[in-house]
């Protein structure tokens, strides 16, 4: 719980994004932009990653130029007025003693001062941003640099995808993101151990969503990391359903699918309750299905896996699971795979990478091969199966029911952890974790 990222490990995201550079290459990236109506700030997440630096309206480069490394801050100025209305800022000063900048400059003198670091470059790392005045100045200045570079004798100016060159850095977390991410994990392991006992018949979704969202903040957390997913009944087949303003029914489950931000890191959890402290036989045998692919793929993940493995071995699972309840006929899983007829219960992939973002960049293939899960990476294990109350196909006991359980796993030298293995999510343990309320 005490996980904090230091100057240091700003430093060495620097650092590798240097040597990932290359040389007589700079790299561009910007803060995120005020929000309106004092709604609480959340940094752009490549700027934090490379800076640490909290405030918007502010712009980072690096510059790699024979043989010489640079790091130049652009921020907000010092100014009392602003600071009275919305806090302190660090300024010039602190963005050179506090976050460690070489070079500091007023955001107001970016014109000014980028064209003589684009211009010592070959290459420009640049987010396709034109939507914003800022991403528009940046490119408008690097394409001046671009056209003048025949002029001086350099040739062709070599743009980057910004956010491609990040997604790579990112993917591998260091020791010290995976404690936050820990820290995250376990504020939510907390939160879900206050608010299940909460869960009842005649209560409202909105009652566990702000126990749960009050429990991180409680518990030591930023707050939750997405918006909180509480649905019942039919609600809980619905993927992203956050409206979570309907009572709860007894003989309905409960889908929670929410988690805790630490240190701008995230954790995403899901799981499903009976709202009576019962599964009926039909939902536990829904529940049974999901958590077998689950654990199965949790357990199969390893260094050298990719990541689509893991879903395809939960569509074979579930699939399975699908013809044996009869909901698909007896043509034979392979068939029902080929055809995808699956997908009318099990309509999303079965996780995503986790870190900064609750949907963190990653590679699903590099150079047409598929990506290689490795140590470090960080990524999310969730299938499901829903079936919406409408759905006349499959008998009425399974209909507006949808089941759903994730956990956070986390690859190492030999193998996997799972980061969130402390949320119960066997079938008896969650029925009593609600009859203890």
């Amino acid at each position: 719980m005490n996980a904090k990222l230091t100057s240091e490990f700003f430093a060495g995201r620097r650092e590798k994004a240097f040597d990932a550079m290359g040389e007589n290459a700079a790299l561009i990236v910007s803060a995120g932009s005020t929000t309106p109506n004092h709604v609480k700030f959340r940094q752009e997440s490549g700027f934090f990653y490379l800076t640490g630096f909290p405030e918007p309206n502010a712009a980072a480069v690096l510059l790699s130029n024979n043989g010489e490394r640079s790091y130049t801050l652009f921020v907000p100025p010092k100014d009392p007025v602003s600071e009275r209305w919305d806090g302190k800022r660090a300024g010039v000063e602190g963005a050179l003693n506090e976050y460690n900048a070489d070079n500091a400059h007023p955001i107001d003198e970016l014109e000014e001062k980028l064209k003589p670091l684009v211009d010592a470059a070959w290459r420009i790392y640049l987010r396709a941003d034109m939507s914003s005045r800022r991403g528009q100045t940046l490119h408008r200045l690097c394409r001046a640099s671009a056209t003048s570079s025949g002029r001086s004798g350099r040739g062709a100016l070599e743009f980057c995808d910004l956010d491609w060159f990040l997604a790579n850095l990112r993917v591998h977390k260091t020791p010290e993101e995976i404690d936050m991410i820990r820290s995250a994990a376990e504020i939510t392991r907390e939160a879900y151990a206050e608010t299940v006992p909460q869960i009842r018949p005649g209560g409202w979704e909105y009652e566990i969503e702000a126990a749960l969202n009050g429990a991180f903040r409680k518990k030591g957390g930023d707050g939750p990391a997405y918006k909180s997913i509480v649905g019942g009944g039919n609600n809980s087949t619905c993927l992203h359903y956050v409206s979570n303003n309907d009572p709860l029914r007894s003989g309905d489950v409960l889908l929670i699918d929410a988690g805790a931000m630490r240190g701008h890191y995230a954790s995403d959890v899901t799981r499903t309750y009976p709202i009576n402290g019962r599964f009926s036989s039909a939902q536990r045998e829904m529940y049974e299905a999901v958590l077998r692919a689950q654990k199965a793929m949790i357990e199969a993940a390893r260094p050298g896996i990719p990541l689509k493995q893991l879903h395809e071995l939960s569509v074979r699972l579930l699939t399975e699971s699908m013809v044996e309840l009869g909901w698909l006929d007896g043509r034979g899983v392979d068939a029902h795979i080929e055809e995808k007829t699956y997908r009318q219960y099990y309509m999303h992939g079965s996780g995503h990478h986790l870190g900064l973002d609750v949907h963190d960049p990653g590679p699903a293939e590099i150079d047409g091969e598929p990506f290689l899960l490795s140590e470090g990476a960080v990524f999310t294990v969730e299938p499901g199966l829903y079936v919406s109350e409408d759905d006349e196909s499959v008998p009425e006991a399974y209909r507006g029911v949808g089941v759903r359980i994730e956990d956070d796993a986390l690859i190492t030298a030999d193998g996997h952890e799972n980061l969130t293995a402390g949320i119960p999510k066997e079938a008896d343990e969650v029925e009593a974790q609600v009859q203890s309320g």
